[in-house]
């Protein structure tokens, strides 16, 4: 009886629910350009089925570029690569026909040596009382 009552409760409560699938994939960078000698992540997120969103790492995406490798999320660009930008791609292994591309440019101003303090930037900062 019991195994019975089981098989019933699985049907009735379970029976009504589907897995989310990933209808499609976008980038949402945070940043606009890609810096040398370093780990860039690559953020892909996934709209599922019922409108929820979910980050996609490389067990689900498979990430490509046209210069430098990735190694999982991350883009490693090595200080010496030359390129004014490089395109990346990003297709679901679940569904190879659902995919994105972008094309991101090198940073190449530097970064400044020292950045400023806090106090540097909140008196700096128009529209700011002085007392």
């Amino acid at each position: 009886m019991k195994p019975l009552l089981l098989s019933l409760f699985i049907v009735m409560f379970c029976g009504g629910l589907h897995a989310q699938q990933v209808d499609s994939i976008y980038f949402h960078l945070y940043t606009d350009s890609l810096k040398k000698g370093t780990h860039n992540y690559i953020n892909v997120d996934g709209k599922m089925s019922d409108g929820t969103w979910l980050p996609l790492t490389e067990k689900q995406v498979q990430f490509s570029s046209t210069a430098c490798e990735f190694s999982g999320n991350e883009l490693i660009i090595p200080s010496g690569y030359n390129g004014e930008s490089i395109t990346i791609k990003a297709v679901l292994k679940s569904r190879p026909a659902t995919w994105k591309e972008i094309t991101m440019w090198i940073k190449k101003k530097p970064d400044p040596a020292i950045l400023p303090t806090k106090e540097d930037v909140m008196k700096d900062r128009p529209g700011r009382k002085k007392h």
